[in-house]
């Protein structure tokens, strides 16, 4: 029996064959493919800058220092989020602050974020859960107000939209982070990207990214001594290796070019699951608002209250008939080492609940009609062995 995976990136001909034309070239690495890639996502989102990275986790821990955020300082963000999230905070020095969430769009809470800002408050991470976008325009006035950075997870959100305009845009944050991994929207292997129209934070990315180095004679801090020629550089920020491989980014580009074809496979099979489980009485269904149109990264049903002690076993039941669920997510705050931090004050019953009644099926852009069909089949026989 072959499982269903909940996620599963696609490679054609195509993108291989972009990959192994960088690889026959002179640019493996650092050559002009990056560029080439930051400008197709700019195009695509309609941000002026992008910086690429190796991963979405580099993404969020760049923009954090980007944002200068420091020991001392507070970041608040969703308790139902993967653990990169919050863990870039940290990394900063800075303390996470766990948020609650909507119990219908499992996106933070905008009522539940102005309890939680105080005078450490330095900005605001909002998670684009399973690609519906959260209320933006809400949290950027809560933001303006106590003069907050917006910074945009949207790791799981690539070619969704928020009112009419693409996540990554950046016109309701300071700056968007992407994730490529196989199981997100479009894929380079591994890899991430930062979106913002900032010119000063993209240029502190630029140099965070590589080590804090800036080899432009125009942002030179020393001035340079006749001595010293072209060769000269300066390392002006305790920078890191995030940097992204150009065959990685030849992939990106390739794949960017199919991201509106995966997006609208995806609507169709929700589209399908939506219709098969209309009105059970095991599970509610995923929601999208009527100001969104979300890239549907995932497709997690939510157990109703009768059934939510059958959680384990019904998950047990799915993937030893081949279906792939997955657990989407564990609140972060749970985690042992949150737990050891002490952080006082982060229960969020909303999070909780949803995470004791959470299953995600599986969803990806090339699920061929049988897979849907058995997906359906396994999941409503099992409805049918539980409710009566």
């Amino acid at each position: 029996m072959k499982i269903i995976p909940y996620a599963k990136q696609f490679i054609d001909k195509q993108d291989i064959k972009s990959v192994i034309d960088v690889l026959k070239s002179d640019w493996i690495t650092q050559g002009p493919k990056i560029k080439e890639f930051e400008a197709a996502l700019c195009k695509y989102t309609g941000a002026k800058y992008a910086v690429m990275v190796s991963n979405g986790t580099a993404a969020l821990h760049l923009a954090c220092l980007a944002a200068g955020i420091k020991q001392g300082d507070e970041v608040i963000t969703s308790a139902i989020t993967f653990v990169a999230s919050a863990n870039c905070v940290l990394y900063c020095g800075a303390k996470p602050v766990f948020c609650d969430i909507q119990t219908d769009t499992v996106n933070i809470d905008p009522q539940q974020i102005k309890k939680k800002i105080n005078k450490k408050t330095k900005a605001i991470i909002p998670v684009h859960f399973a690609g519906h976008p959260c209320d933006l325009q809400e949290i950027k006035s809560l933001a303006k107000k106590h003069n907050l950075l917006v910074i945009e997870d949207a790791a799981q959100a690539l070619g969704a939209e928020y009112k009419g305009v693409k996540i990554g845009s950046c016109q309701y944050s300071d700056m968007t982070i992407f994730s490529f991994h196989p199981a997100k929207s479009i894929t380079t292997g591994e890899g991430g990207a930062i979106t913002t129209n900032n010119k000063k934070l993209y240029e502190k990315l630029i140099m965070l990214r590589t080590h804090g180095i800036t080899k432009d004679s125009s942002k030179f801090k020393v001035k340079r001594p006749k001595a010293q020629g072209d060769w000269y550089y300066e390392m002006q920020y305790l920078g890191f290796n995030y940097r992204i491989t150009d065959f990685q980014c030849a992939l990106g580009i390739s794949q960017l070019k199919k991201l509106n074809k995966f997006i609208q496979n995806r609507r169709k099979i929700v589209k399908i699951y939506n219709k098969a489980f209309k009105n059970n009485a095991l599970f509610d269904l995923p929601v999208e608002k009527d100001y969104v149109r979300s890239c549907w990264h995932l497709y997690p049903i939510k157990l109703k209250d009768n059934y939510r002690n059958k959680k384990k076993e019904i998950f047990a039941k799915l993937k030893a008939k081949g279906i792939g669920v997955q657990i989407h997510y564990i609140p972060v705050y749970l985690h042992p080492y949150y737990r050891k931090l002490r952080i006082k004050n982060q229960k969020c019953s909303h999070a909780q609940a949803y995470y004791q009644a959470t299953i995600t099926l599986p969803l990806y852009p090339t699920m061929t009609q049988a897979q849907i069909k058995r997906v359906i089949q396994v999941t409503k026989a099992i409805i049918s062995r539980y409710v009566k």
